[in-house]
């Protein structure tokens, strides 16, 4: 097998913490080498061992490729009079995804399939190398069954999300609905999901509903995640540790006593900072879940109604302003944090052992994510050591 030498690099983020450098595992003037996909050493480019072949990246920085753990890409249509409606004055709520749910099922399986690829294209120009996607938009045996078989061609992380919301067809008879989630309509979609989750909140579901459905799914093999406290301070952080979730997302009003049950557990806290600037709610702090030792990750939360970006870069500048993180705490969140939210060991790093899936930055240092917000610095995206997406500058 032929290998591969990335050396001249200014700043390389290794997210290896055996490396004594911090958080990040930052190395500079660095160099690493890459053999049938995966990481084989790392270190100076003084003392880089040679290789069959050798590419200088100039003084450029380097990046584990994004982890994007909670996106929503299975959907059509356009919410962007609502979002202008919301900056108007009017509050966010959960009713407005019935408009997506309405478009994506009259779409064809070509026109959501064409826009899962969009997405995904979007993702691997800004550096983002893994992520889950949901269903969550048909709300019915046929079009969330559709939605996986679709999502399954594009990522290895499918979530099962039946319990998005009750449909209209089910007002006023959400028992009923979930009667449906947990049985019909999981069995079907199972084979094709990794996960299952649950939006447990106001406008959604309780706390007894949302664990009836996570525990149908963790009875018939996926892995659970959940929708919690995103507009409020429920029970779904309490359900997420109770349940042994990998990931509790949102996590926008949390008591005292959430940090605390997320301190003592394994489930990941997945900060969504594109929904509350969309939404122009109120920001979680970072820096309570960080001090209480939580595992913090950070993700784009895709989708067309309340965070319709698929940016990394822009949610980890935001993340910094507005959540308290600082810029190295916001690249390890969106990066090994995500992995960690998606129990993935494969990725996250540039490490040993690891993939090489990593982001070359028109930059000195990673600092400039946040500091130059808006500006396009991914100049090359890798997965698994072959080039995906290469910017023309």
């Amino acid at each position: 097998m032929s290998t591969t030498l990335f050396t001249d690099i200014a700043s390389l983020v290794t997210n290896d913490v055996t490396l004594d450098k911090g958080l990040l595992g930052e190395l500079n003037n660095a160099a690493f080498i890459e053999e049938s996909g995966q990481i084989i050493w790392v270190g100076s480019s003084a003392s880089a061992p040679s290789a069959d072949s050798k590419v200088s990246l100039e003084g450029k920085s380097v990046i584990p490729g994004f982890v994007d753990s909670h996106a929503h890409l299975v959907f059509a249509g356009d919410r962007s009079l609502e979002f202008e409606a919301r900056m108007s004055g009017r509050a966010y709520s959960v009713g407005g995804i019935m408009t997506t749910v309405r478009a994506t099922r009259e779409a064809t399986d070509e026109e959501l399939d064409q826009n899962i690829a969009t997405q995904v294209v979007e993702m691997y120009r800004g550096g983002i190398t893994t992520f889950e996607t949901k269903g969550g938009y048909g709300l019915d045996v046929e079009h969330e069954l559709r939605s996986l078989k679709l999502a399954v061609a594009h990522t290895e992380d499918v979530t099962f999300l039946g319990g998005h919301v009750v449909p209209e067809e089910y007002k006023g008879r959400a028992d009923s609905y979930v009667d449906l989630v947990k049985g019909e309509m999981l069995e079907a979609c199972a084979p094709y999901a990794r996960w299952v989750d649950v939006f447990c909140d106001d406008g959604a579901f309780d706390y007894e509903q949302s664990k009836a459905i996570l525990q149908a799914g963790i009875a018939a093999g996926l892995l659970p995640r959940i929708h919690a406290n995103q507009l409020s301070q429920g029970r779904g952080v309490e359900l997420a540790v109770e349940l042994g979730c990998a990931s509790a997302d949102h996590c926008t009003h949390l008591s005292a006593k959430d940090i605390e049950l997320l301190a003592g557990s394994n489930t990941v806290a997945t900060l969504l900072p594109g929904a509350e600037f969309s939404t122009r709610s109120e920001y979680p702090d970072a820096r309570r879940l960080v001090r209480a030792g939580v595992t913090v990750a950070l993700a784009t939360d895709c989708n067309p109604g309340s965070s319709y970006t698929s940016s990394m870069a822009f949610c980890i500048a935001v993340a910094v302003r507005d959540m308290h993180f600082t810029p190295e705490q916001a690249l390890w969140s969106a990066t090994l944090g995500g992995a960690k939210a998606l129990q993935r060991e494969d990725v996250g790093s540039i490490a040993i052992g690891k993939s090489a899936d990593f982001v070359v930055l028109d930059a000195p240092s990673f600092r400039h994510i946040p500091y130059r917000p808006g500006v396009d610095l991914v100049v090359e995206t890798f997965i698994s050591g072959t080039s995906i997406y290469r910017s023309n500058k």
